[in-house]
């Protein structure tokens, strides 16, 4: 289970303005409950998951949600937006426009297990050529990565593809760096959650619209 080691509960002090942080990352992915959210969601695990959003001036419609668990450890929530329905990968990777995928985080975790799970996933999924396109893409997004440093319990983080620019990762609503351009690098993410050997199974049935559990 070495994806999900729980870490040590912040201090009391932490500031309440992490709180505020992901108050406006909610708010902003339709996502805070009673603070604006939209009328129609879809609920999965005591969580409200909008059924539509705005991203890239496109509209996006959700696709399917899951969770990531080992054993009884639950280790995150994720949805998948796209520009329209796909029951299988491939109509998920061609889709074209933005995508997201949105990760809602369940207990805290440090960001090197994110580092480690997004190396083994395209190693796995990936092909020789496609790897070799990622050679500049995928270092600067674990870059990005590690620089979060750590990840805690109801943060909420977004990875999106925006044509024109490529992926943009946001925790919290916070834009984590610049966007890392092209294609590659997000046909590639979604292969970890979608690829023939997932990061779990079960939760890409459920992004594919399929049952999650």
């Amino acid at each position: 289970m070495t994806m999900w080691t729980p870490m040590k509960k912040r201090a009391n002090s932490e500031p309440a303005a992490r709180t505020s942080t992901l108050r406006r990352g909610l708010l902003a992915s339709g996502l805070w409950l009673g603070l604006g959210g939209p009328a129609l969601a879809r609920r999965y695990e005591g969580y409200d998951f909008p059924d539509k959003l705005q991203l890239g001036g496109a509209s996006l419609q959700l696709n399917g949600v899951g969770k990531r668990a080992v054993a009884i450890i639950k280790g995150y929530l994720a949805a998948l937006y796209l520009g329209k329905s796909a029951s299988t990968p491939e109509q998920a990777y061609a889709t074209p426009g933005p995508k997201r995928i949105q990760i809602y985080m369940l207990l805290d975790v440090g960001a090197e297990e994110f580092v480690k799970a997004v190396n083994k996933g395209v190693q796995r999924n990936c092909s020789e050529a496609e790897k070799a396109a990622l050679s500049e893409a995928q270092p600067a997004f674990i870059a990005q990565l590690r620089a979060v440093n750590k990840v805690y319990k109801k943060d909420l983080i977004d990875m999106d593809y925006l044509p024109e620019r490529g992926t943009l990762l946001s925790i919290n609503g916070k834009p984590a760096g610049n966007a890392i351009p092209g294609p590659e690098l997000y046909q590639a993410l979604l292969k970890v959650f979608l690829g023939e050997r997932p990061v779990d199974k079960r939760l890409k049935s459920g992004l594919l619209g399929g049952s999650p559990d």
